[in-house]
């Protein structure tokens, strides 16, 4: 039986949600609104509620065309005729329910692991439910929070079943275009989210599934452009880097840093060179009236304290929602507890156009095992040029973004291509701070070129290392401390031949190769 399962609405009966409401009521809105499933949820009530209770939500729901499932009661959904049944791995057996259910009845199941998923598929499970997407106060026995990542790793495998699929777990109107876009594996996507509070605990559960209609069929504001490689991609993304510097500099764009104490000062003359305003501001609460400006967010964790990742949060909300940059900086990601767990958290409350690091972090963004940093430093590399490229390129594609990965050689992938650029100087390593401007100034570009983030970062990581290049060659830089004021003087350099139109500072200065994997 073909089920629409774009907004599958999940019912919940606790007081908290109901909050004295009618639940059928607010179903019915909820139907009126949008939803194209309905599963009546309920765990505590005793067996003739239940059935009295889905009894109506069945007339309600056939008014409106739409299929209501029945979570684990099977003597339920036949008592009252529902089109079928919604079963956990604690539940009763599909091949039971199968037999006792009429033919055409649906059966959905849950899923945490792949090993899950393929067991359902096998037995022939319509469809199944994804989960958990994220942790929940509500749903607090979880074996699994997926994410994205691990929906998407999911979704991969079993690519070749024509299954359909939902995820399920905090689920809301402020993250429901990121699960859609950010789960979507290259040869599978969600067939659809289910949604239980932002419906059912709403004010106005019509309104807000009409909303979360609009969302899901919609793509979400920062859906990167797909640009697949050409021949002799590296030469033809240099000849157009010269115009998108011109460009930054025309656009003059706003950067909204939550960056650490430590380096504050110098960013800001870095972008104030090259053409761009800064703000430095780690108060996530400005970042509603900041994101306005269409500006870039950067989130550089360099100095965390206990209220730095909710700050972060409130920021990367506001940003995401109008679509502007977001880069994230996940600095000494390996090297404590409490920097690991920022990461998970980061990662899963928004997403990031560009995630920046050294090595060390990267892999920690990754998920690999045993990443153990020394402060802020990358550790001893663990990996070769063609693993640099290809993690930077999985990273990437996994998220559906840019990933810039540090180093002696730079490694920039949007999931499809990967650029490797040995600009720069040892010099830059020297001074603190330099890392940390990359992120500033792949912000600035990001919001001037929006058309392809990849070629926006790579004009941003040129300026800035041939800038450096051109200011360790003067005969007074002896060495970091005369360094700093020649870099900043090199930057305004190239932004004022920029704005002239005179592009001599690049002409063979790019030391740029596209990598095959």
């Amino acid at each position: 039986m073909a089920v629409d399962l774009s907004l599958y609405l999940v019912t919940d009966s606790t007081p908290a949600i109901l909050k004295g409401r009618d639940l059928c009521t607010i179903v019915e809105e909820a139907c009126k609104g949008g939803v194209t499933v309905v599963q009546y949820r309920d765990k505590k009530s005793d067996t003739g509620v239940q059935i009295a209770t889905a009894r109506k939500l069945h007339q309600i729901c056939q008014k409106y065309s739409v299929p209501l499932l029945i979570n684990d009661r099977v003597d339920v959904a036949l008592a009252v005729g529902a089109e079928g049944v919604h079963l956990g791995q604690d539940d009763m057996l599909f091949t039971e329910a199968k037999k006792m259910l009429p033919k055409d009845s649906i059966i959905g199941i849950s899923a945490s692991t792949l090993e899950e998923a393929q067991k359902a598929i096998a037995d022939g499970a319509d469809y199944l439910g994804i989960g958990t997407m994220f942790s929940t106060p509500t749903k607090t026995n979880t074996r699994y929070t997926l994410g994205t990542a691990g929906t998407q790793a999911i979704l991969d495998a079993i690519s070749a079943s024509p299954v359909s699929t939902v995820a399920i777990g905090g689920i809301n109107h402020s993250n429901v275009q990121r699960v859609i876009y950010q789960s979507e594996s290259p040869k599978k996507a969600l067939d659809g989210v289910a949604i239980v509070s932002a419906i059912m605990a709403a004010d106005d559960p019509k309104a807000a599934s009409e909303d979360l209609v609009n969302l899901i069929k919609n793509p979400p504001r920062f859906a990167l452009t797909a640009h697949p490689s050409r021949a002799n991609e590296a030469e033809a993304l240099l000849q157009e880097v010269p115009a998108i510097v011109r460009k930054m500099v025309e656009v003059h764009p706003l950067v909204h840093n939550m960056i650490n104490f430590v380096v504050a000062n110098f960013v800001a003359n870095v972008i104030l060179s090259i053409g761009a305003s800064p703000i430095m501001s780690p108060y996530g609460d400005e970042a509603t009236d900041l994101c306005k400006f269409d500006g870039a967010l950067l989130i550089n964790m360099g100095t965390l304290t206990s209220e730095s990742v909710s700050n972060y949060m409130k920021a990367v909300k506001a940003y995401n929602g109008r679509g502007n940059p977001v880069i994230y900086d996940p600095v000494g990601a390996g090297a404590t507890g409490i920097r690991r767990n920022a990461v998970s958290d980061l990662m899963a409350c928004g997403y990031f156009d560009l995630i920046k690091g050294n090595e060390g972090e990267i892999r920690q963004v990754w998920g690999s095992s045993g990443v153990q940093q020394r402060g802020v430093d990358s550790g001893p590399s663990t990996l070769d040029g063609q693993q640099k490229a290809r993690l930077a390129r999985d990273l990437a594609r996994r998220e559906r973004n840019v990933v810039l990965m540090t180093g002696a050689i730079d490694y920039l992938s949007d999931g499809e291509r990967v650029i490797a650029v040995e600009n720069g100087h040892p010099f830059l390593g020297q001074v603190t701070g330099t890392g940390c401007a990359v992120g500033s100034i792949s912000g600035c570009f990001l919001t001037a070129h929006r058309s392809d983030r990849l070629l926006a970062v790579l004009s941003g990581i040129l300026m800035y290392e041939i800038a450096a290049e051109n200011a360790a060659s003067k005969e007074y830089v002896r060495g970091p401390g005369s360094f700093v004021p020649a870099f900043l003087d090199e930057l305004y350099a190239i932004r004022t031949a920029a704005s002239n139109g005179d592009d001599s500072w690049f002409a063979g200065r790019a030391k740029v190769q596209e990598i095959k994997l």
